[in-house]
């Protein structure tokens, strides 16, 4: 399926972390098909939505920022990214207008999910709804990614602290939360070792 971008709400791509467990690799500069996942994941975003794409970096000089030349994304430095992943959302929440009507918030590490998959998640937003919250699955139903967050959440998020990003306000709202499943396991992939890049990219 190839879908076509309807929604504007904003996307923050959150790519300013470590990749701690890569031993001295970089995960977002992995190459995928002759593309750094970064770049991949951020075009992707891009073409997901009508509005803004924002992605969190490292400070530079570094080569995340690089990867993303010439691709219609606003680029973010997070110098204190180490204090973990809520002050990379905050960083981005800062610079979403406060009439979007709501926000997708997106890790940069989940090589599987597609284009598509984020236009089915965005489709589902609606201000008619009870949610507050609309969150990828996996085909049987695990909670992963992406997650969008109604305007109404906007302060809750620019509060939270630590490393869990939203997860906090995901677990205040679990009964305004709308899961959408996504095919496979897309929704949660995540390859934080040589060892997953390498049985990943395994034939077979």
């Amino acid at each position: 399926m190839n879908s076509k971008a309807s929604s504007s709400v904003p996307i923050i791509l959150l790519a300013a972390g470590a990749s701690s467990r890569m031993r001295g690799r970089d995960k977002l500069l992995e190459d995928i098909d002759g593309v750094p996942l970064l770049r991949r994941q951020a075009a992707r975003a891009v073409d997901a939505t009508l509005g803004p794409v924002i992605v969190t970096l490292p400070p530079k000089p570094n080569p995340r920022w690089e990867v993303l030349a010439e691709l219609n994304v606003t680029r973010i430095a997070v110098p204190d990214a180490a204090l973990g992943m809520s002050v990379s959302l905050r960083r981005g929440l800062a610079q979403v207008s406060e009439n979007a009507d709501a926000v997708m918030v997106l890790l940069a590490d989940l090589p599987e999910l597609t284009t598509d998959d984020l236009i089915t998640v965005l489709g589902r937003v609606t201000s008619a709804s009870d949610a507050l919250i609309w969150r990828g699955t996996t085909s049987d139903g695990a909670p992963g990614h992406p997650i969008v967050f109604s305007r109404s959440l906007f302060a809750e998020l620019a509060s939270i602290t630590g490393d869990t990003g939203g997860a906090t306000v995901v677990a205040r709202h679990l009964d305004q939360t709308a899961f959408i499943r996504l095919p496979g396991i897309r929704a949660r992939l995540d390859l934080d070792t040589p060892e997953d890049w390498a049985a990943w990219r395994a034939p077979g």
